[in-house]
């Protein structure tokens, strides 16, 4: 198990990338759009290093549902490799089946 500071800071990053996800993307397309002025465009820039900086999807770590740990994590299973295998070897995961020869 991993602390239970590092997983409820990784929630929080969860909950400020939502809350602030539409602002975030309609300042990202004034700063890429050439077509506007270039006072516009810093403008906007600004505006963007003004949020906060776990607001930014890029902050949050990919960790297991089960005991948070943050490496060896399978993305369509949302599980680290630790818990697949004993999952897997329980026969708790459809289809896998543990290896042996």
């Amino acid at each position: 198990m991993s602390k239970v500071s590092s997983v409820e800071k990784n929630n929080l990053r969860r909950k400020l990338t939502a809350q602030y996800a539409a602002k975030r993307k309609k300042l990202k397309e004034i700063v890429s759009d050439l077509k506007r002025p270039a006072e516009e465009r810093v403008a906007a820039r600004t505006k963007l290093s003004e949020l906060p900086r776990n607001s930014s999807a890029t902050r949050i770590r990919n960790r297991c549902e089960i005991t948070g740990r943050a490496r060896g994590y399978y993305r369509k299973l949302k599980i680290c490799r630790h818990e697949l295998r004993s999952l897997s070897s329980q026969g708790r995961i459809p289809g896998m089946v543990k290896s042996s020869w």
